[in-house]
């Protein structure tokens, strides 16, 4: 009885998500890349008259105005996004997770596998995109702060030479490489558009979490507002971040082995749980069909977790 109470549930699950993806997915009129940033732009300008003028624009009803608030008020999903350069929105991002689910229940409905172990396999196939999501995010955001010191060092001798800030962020733009190439071309373009320049390094230092980058904006800012030699701030900025870099890889180093015992650790339990399901499938199934085996299994997932919290939090240093 437990099984199936658990397919309905399964099956309400899914169809929220379809539902809340068809909503959310309506069209509402083609726009390109520039009108997007412009609106951006305008929007700091002009709040609450922004939006009227984006609801008028996307000529959605007012039945769909719920739906978009859930969206805008999501916890930075969409510089989240931005920040793994996944050209998406994120009503797509959610209705991909959602086929990811249904894709999990129905392989174990396909296949032999324990129907009972469906709502796990969808929640694993699922968490595959927000996995994807958070490696290309974190390794996008590493790229950028290896590539900091290069870029100070190359607007430092741009301004040795005589250039302005401005012309040096375009120079970056034009002899970098993705993904930070990207960030101060956008940047450029911005004060090209008549954004004013720290309003543009701030913009850019809030799109990229990176603390180097906020330092550079703060020096920038504070640069223009008291004066000084701003190329020699550039430099005492790149040779800091360039020791701060080489300890935080000794840091790495010495945790290596502590992350490969968390990989062991973490990873045991589903290993040996599919390997008893292959040799004893009666016995495991016990953990579904009896009482106390879904109690000890609910405890074993929490345990899990709290196992993994507890990894990540020791071998994680900051520098």
């Amino acid at each position: 009885m437990s099984g199936y109470i658990i397919v309905v549930l399964v099956g309400i699950v899914v169809t929220c998500l379809v539902a809340f993806a068809i909503n959310v997915m309506v069209p509402g009129g083609d726009t390109t890349s520039t009108e997007d940033r412009l609106s951006a732009m305008a929007s700091r300008r002009s709040g609450s008259e922004e939006k009227e003028k984006s609801s008028l624009l996307t000529g959605m009803d007012d039945q769909y105005s719920p739906v978009t608030r859930i969206l805008e008020n999501l916890p930075a999903f969409t510089d989240y996004l931005d920040q793994a350069d996944i050209p998406m929105q994120p009503a797509k991002f959610t209705l991909l997770c959602g086929a990811a689910f249904v894709g999990g229940v129905m392989s174990c409905i396909l296949t032999p596998v324990p129907i009972l172990l469906a709502p796990i396999a969808g929640i694993l196939f699922a968490a595959l995109p927000i996995s994807w999501l958070v490696m290309k995010r974190k390794k996008r955001l590493a790229k950028f702060g290896r590539q900091m010191p290069e870029a100070l060092d190359l607007l430092s001798r741009s301004l040795r030479a005589g250039h302005s800030l401005n012309a040096g962020f375009g120079l970056v733009a034009s002899e970098l490489e993705a993904p930070l190439a990207t960030e101060f071309s956008r940047a450029f373009e911005e004060q090209n558009f008549g954004v004013p320049l720290d309003e543009a390094i701030e913009d850019m230092a809030d799109r990229i979490p990176n603390m180097d980058l906020r330092f550079f904006a703060t020096a920038i800012v504070l640069q223009r507002q008291t004066g000084g030699d701003l190329a020699e701030i550039l430099d005492k900025i790149s040779h800091l971040i360039r020791e701060r870099l080489m300890i935080l890889g000794q840091v790495q180093a010495l945790t290596g082995e502590g992350r490969m015992s968390g990989a062991v650790l973490l990873a045991l339990p589903p290993v040996l749980f599919l390997v008893m399901l292959k040799l004893n499938y009666d016995y495991v199934l016990t953990l579904f069909t009896d009482q106390i085996g879904r109690y000890m299994l609910t405890a074993a997932l929490i345990t899990q977790v709290i196992g993994a919290m507890v990894i990540k939090k020791i071998i994680t240093i900051k520098v």
